[in-house]
Parts: structure tokens; C-alpha cells; sequence
């Protein structure tokens, strides 16, 4: 190892990372830094080339380069960069842990897991890395673990403010909503504008935000000095306390002001999304049969609107002793993503010139990424809403595989969408009319795809359910194969970790008294004009 380049005696500690490095570089490796940061990776291959040029084996560089293909989706590059990197430092935690983003990212969540471990296990004080180790074990479905690994870190950081609300959320996720709420309240306490904290606390829907509350939110949002996302997330926080006290015309204001403000950062296009959709459902109009009629009958899609009942019908399916709940996998869009990147061509277009083989290829890929989900159950649902576009290919892709469409009164959904703070820009639950928007181009596609192949997709609705709930799971069970269990009758007792914003309320017994959006009436108008309902009476 070349003299000029020690390994660093703090992870963080920059100087010693940039070791070797003139002045005029280091700046150069800042500004390349902050381009990946903010995702102009363009820009930061620019910044890197030049740096790679002056010190190709400089470790810090090589890191960065591998942060920079990772983000590019160049797995094997991303892979071949930290490793040069690592031969240099061999025990540095944050190549380590950068290391096991790559292999995450590439689908390798074993390998992933070790270099974490390992980063954790070198640096044992540091609490960035027990951080960073607690919320990949998370967004895993490893959710004990993870609660264990942020514990520490907030132990050895009491300041550190990400890791209190991280495990406020991996609380949530195993029901221990009273544990989740301290944790989020410790994190107010450091800083009474963190919008991530107000964001767990309203996301625990069974749990009224208190009149206390409502007035700290209200005057936090008018000094002039919270961050814009921060502000976004209280606004919605001020929503859901305003309902919670019965308010509902501020309510109503509260969250339109924050989808507002949303919807600045990304304005989400409905007439682009509804050319996306034509294309999708044009694009597999005569999909390939598949020779291999059972691929992917281990899997249970469950798919609809954001907000209608999906968390409930995978905690129903879940409770099943065959299956094993995954919560809102990405794998199917990587997958796409993946050989939309080998072909050069962008999902839907290279559609057409699929044959079967490709198929069944792509649905071996996707049953090898989640394949962690069947080491103790046969069984699994992947419930990701946005599946849904996906389900025409599908019938080529993974024939076997069964389809929960989940309907529920779209009235009610289509509020409880503008009403629950998104994070994946642009969303269409900004606007009211962009929700009837979507929801058409939604429910179209859904009723082709179901009518074409009845045996592969249900129609579930919601509403059904707490009708007469033992008939309807009886229904569920028997189109996804499965012999009736009385265990999904009591779906809320199953002890599982639920990743999602319904963790609260699936963990209770079915209640009817779920309908807000008799409240809000007049003022819902432009969802029922873009779905063609009867406007509220004058």
C-alpha cells in the first residue's frame, strides 16, 4: 500500500481518506461527491474520469466510482471498483458497507448482509455503520434484528436523529406502537421539526394525534425556517391530526397545502401515464405461450390502489401456515429494469420481441431474487400496489402465479391516496383529478386483463370482506390453492412484521367504521367529476 495512502483512523474522517490527494483533487472528489449525492451521475462520471486519471488506484476514488455504478445499475462494475478499493483498505467500513449496497442492489442480499456485518464488526463505536446495518436489515424484512442494530446505534448516538426514527418505524412494523411512539418523540425532542418523526407518528392510523399536537404542528409550520420536506411531511401530520379532532375543512387544507407543495418537486403527468398504460396493454396483446404452465405458482401477487385494503388481504394470506408474507417486494420492476437495460429498450417496447424462452428466463430471475421468502413457508405474497401493471405480462412471465386485485369504494381510497404522504416522486396522489385519472386508466386495464384470464387474476373487493368476511377468505384461499385454515379468520393476531403504512390497523378485527370521506363532502367534488360520480349535495 503506497505510503501516501493510510487507512483512515475514523471511517468519516475526510482528510485521511483523501490522503495523497492535491488540494485541487480533493475539491474535484467533493464536487463529484455531491453529484452523486444529488444524482446527477452524468456529471460525477465527468468530475471522476479526471480524478481516475491523475490517481487511478487512489482508494477514496475508487469508492466513490463504485458508489457512482451502483447507482447506474453497473452491479459488476460497481463490484470491481470497491474491490480494488478493498484491497487497499481491507478493513475499511464504509467501502465494506458500500460494498454490500452493490450486492443488494444486484439482488445478492446474503452477501449484502455480510459486508454490513463486517463493516459493524471493525468499527464497533461507530454508530453510522450500526445505523446504516439497522435500516438494510429493515427495508429486508429483517425487522427484529434491525430493531436490535438501531438500538445501538442510538445508544452509542443519542444525537443522532435518523436512527431514532428509523426504529420508531421498525417498532411500528413489529406492533409496538407505544416503544415506536417514544422513539419518535425522542427524535421531536432533538429536533421538533423532523418531519420523518411526525410522518411515524401520523402513520400510525389506529393512534389519534392529540390536540397537543395539532397546535406544536401548527406553529411549527409557521416559522419560516423548516425545511421544505420537512414542511411537507408536517402539513400531512396537521391532516391527519386536524380529522383525528374532527376538523375536517383544515384537514382538507392542511394536506391539500402539502400535496401541493409535492407535487412541485415532480409534477406527475396523467396523460403521459395513460400513453404508458395503452402501450403496456398494446405490448402484450399476444404474449408467447409459456411451455411451463406452473412457473411461478409459489407466488401471490396482490395488487390495486394504494390505501384499499392490499396490507390486509396479505395479513389474511399471511396467517396462513403455506405462506409467508413479503410486503412490497421491488424484485418484479428490477427485474424488468434489468432487461430493459440488456436490450437497450425501455419496458413496454421491447415487448413484441419476446419469445417464450426470454419469459421464462425473466421469471426464473424473479423467483431467484425472492427466493428468501420460501425458506420456512412454501408460499409467499409479494403485495408492491403498482404490481398491477405488470399483470398482463405476467401470464408469459410467471404463468402460475395468482394475481388479488383489491378494489375498495373508490371514493374512499381515492382520499385515503391524497391524504397519505408518498415518498416515490412524482406520485399521481397529489391532485384529486390526477387520482380519478389513474384510477380509470387502473381499473381499464385490470378488468381487460381479468376477463382474458379469470383462473389468474380475482377481482377482491374490500367492501366484500366486512361483509361477510369467513365466505369471502374461504373464496380467496381456494383461487390461490390453498386449503381453508381458520387461522386467517384471526389474520390480526399473526405475529409478523408489516412494512407498510397499515401496520396499526391490520393488527385489529375487522371494523366497518373505517369511511372518512362522507366528512370532507363539497370538497371531494373533483374526485367524483373525474369518476363520474354524483357531486355531494349543495
Amino acid at each position: 500500500m503506497p505510503a501516501s495512502w493510510p487507512r483512515p483512523e475514523h471511517p468519516t474522517d475526510l482528510p485521511t481518506r483523501a490522503a495523497g490527494l492535491a488540494q485541487a483533487q480533493l475539491r474535484e472528489l467533493e464536487a463529484a461527491a455531491r453529484l452523486i449525492r444529488e444524482g446527477a451521475l452524468a456529471p460525477a462520471q465527468q468530475a471522476l474520469g479526471a480524478l481516475l486519471v491523475q490517481a487511478p488506484e487512489h482508494p477514496e476514488v475508487l469508492r466513490l466510482l463504485g458508489i457512482l455504478h451502483t447507482r447506474g445499475r453497473q452491479y459488476d462494475a460497481a463490484r470491481t471498483a470497491l474491490g480494488q478499493a478493498l484491497q487497499h483498505w481491507p478493513d475499511d467500513p464504509l467501502a465494506l458497507t458500500d460494498m454490500g449496497n452493490a450486492e443488494q442492489a444486484a439482488g445478492d442480499v446474503e452477501t449484502a448482509l455480510a459486508y454490513w456485518r463486517r463493516a459493524c464488526a471493525l468499527a464497533p463505536d461507530y454508530p453510522m455503520g450500526w445505523s446504516n446495518l439497522g435500516r438494510n436489515l429493515q427495508v429486508l424484512g429483517f425487522t427484529e434484528p434491525a430493531v436490535e442494530a438501531l438500538e445501538h446505534a442510538c445508544t452509542l448516538g443519542p444525537s443522532l436523529l435518523p436512527a431514532h426514527v428509523l426504529l420508531g418505524d421498525a417498532l411500528v412494523h413489529l406492533g409496538r406502537f407505544d416503544e415506536a411512539d417514544r422513539r419518535y418523540r425522542a427524535a421531536l425532542a432533538l429536533h421538533p421539526a423532523c418531519g420523518d418523526a411526525w410522518r411515524g407518528l401520523a402513520n400510525m392510523k389506529t393512534r389519534p394525534l392529540s390536540a397537543e399536537d395539532r397546535a406544536q404542528l401548527v406553529a411549527l409550520l409557521k416559522r419560516t425556517d423548516v425545511a421544505e420536506p420537512d414542511r411537507i411531511a408536517l402539513g400531512f401530520a396537521l391532516g391527519k391530526a386536524s380529522e383525528d379532532q374532527g376538523c375536517y375543512e383544515e384537514a382538507f387544507a392542511a394536506i391539500s397545502d402539502a400535496n401541493a407543495r409535492q407535487r412541485r418537486l415532480a409534477p406527475w403527468h396523467a396523460g403521459g401515464f395513460h400513453a404508458f398504460v395503452e402501450s403496456v396493454l398494446a405490448a402484450g396483446a399476444k404474449l408467447p405461450a409459456s411451455p411451463h404452465a406452473a412457473l411461478g405458482e409459489e407466488a401471490i401477487f396482490i395488487v390495486g390502489l394504494p390505501r384499499s385494503g392490499s396490507t390486509l388481504f396479505e395479513q389474511i394470506l399471511a396467517a396462513h401456515p403455506q405462506v409467508e408474507g413479503a410486503s412490497e417486494l421491488p424484485d418484479l420492476g428490477e427485474v424488468l429494469v434489468e432487461e430493459s437495460a440488456r436490450r437497450g429498450q425501455p419496458f413496454p417496447r421491447w415487448v413484441p420481441t419476446t419469445g417464450a424462452e426470454d419469459w421464462q428466463r425473466l421469471g426464473r430471475r424473479y423467483l431467484e431474487r425472492t427466493a428468501r421468502w420460501r425458506r420456512q413457508r412454501p408460499r409467499f405474497t409479494d403485495k408492491l400496489p403498482e404490481n398491477w401493471l405488470y399483470s398482463g405480462v405476467l401470464g408469459a412471465m410467471l404463468p402460475g402465479a395468482r394475481i388479488v386485485d383489491v378494489r375498495r369504494d373508490v371514493l374512499e381510497a381515492g382520499w385515503s391516496c391524497f391524504k397519505q404522504q408518498f415518498y416515490r416522486l412524482p406520485h399521481f396522489a397529489c391532485t384529486l383529478t390526477d387520482i380519478a385519472a389513474y384510477l380509470r386508466d387502473y381499473e381499464a386495464a385490470m378488468d381487460r386483463w381479468q376477463a382474458a384470464a379469470p383462473g389468474r387474476i380475482r377481482t377482491q373487493p374490500y367492501e366484500a370482506l366486512l361483509a361477510d368476511p369467513e365466505a369471502e377468505i374461504r373464496a380467496l384461499l381456494a383461487f390461490c390453492g390453498l386449503p381453508f385454515d381458520p387461522a386467517c379468520l384471526d389474520f390480526h393476531r399473526a405475529m409478523r412484521a408489516i412494512r407498510t403504512p397499515s401496520a396499526a390497523q391490520v393488527r385489529q378485527p375487522l371494523s366497518r367504521g373505517t369511511a372518512r370521506a362522507e366528512h370532507y363532502g363539497r370538497l371531494l367534488d373533483p374526485l367524483r367529476l373525474g369518476l363520474g360520480r354524483p357531486l355531494a349535495p349543495r
